[in-house]
């Protein structure tokens, strides 16, 4: 049987679970609040780039991504920030919608998958 090898683990979630080569990171979201949902991005976007770099992989592996926007509106602002941090010719599988979030002052969450 494969092992399934999970971080940061709390009762209700991991932050990263590895299994198989596979990298599948928690959904992440930003720490700073105060900034509109481009910063928001950013911020989120290099804390999957330091994610993935402490798991031994890099966007360059993505193979899947969901992105939960508070306002689809903000879809525009957002693919912005995140076409600009995709390596060029190595977009995933992408979902992006509209959701409520669990703290209103979050306007983007991003959760992905990577290879090694």
């Amino acid at each position: 049987m494969s092992k399934i090898t999970r971080h940061g683990s709390s009762a209700i979630l991991s932050s990263a679970v590895e299994y198989h080569g596979f990298v599948y990171l928690a959904g992440m979201t930003a720490d700073d609040l105060s900034q509109d949902v481009q910063g928001q991005t950013a911020q989120v976007l290099a804390k999957i780039d330091a994610a993935l770099e402490g798991h031994g992989t890099d966007k360059t592996r993505l193979l899947q991504a969901q992105i939960w926007l508070k306002d689809i509106r903000d879809r525009d602002a957002m693919n912005k920030i995140w076409t600009a941090w995709l390596p060029e010719g190595g977009a995933p599988t992408r979902a992006c919608v509209e959701a409520n979030m669990a703290d209103p002052r979050h306007l983007v969450e991003i959760m992905v998958t990577a290879c090694r």
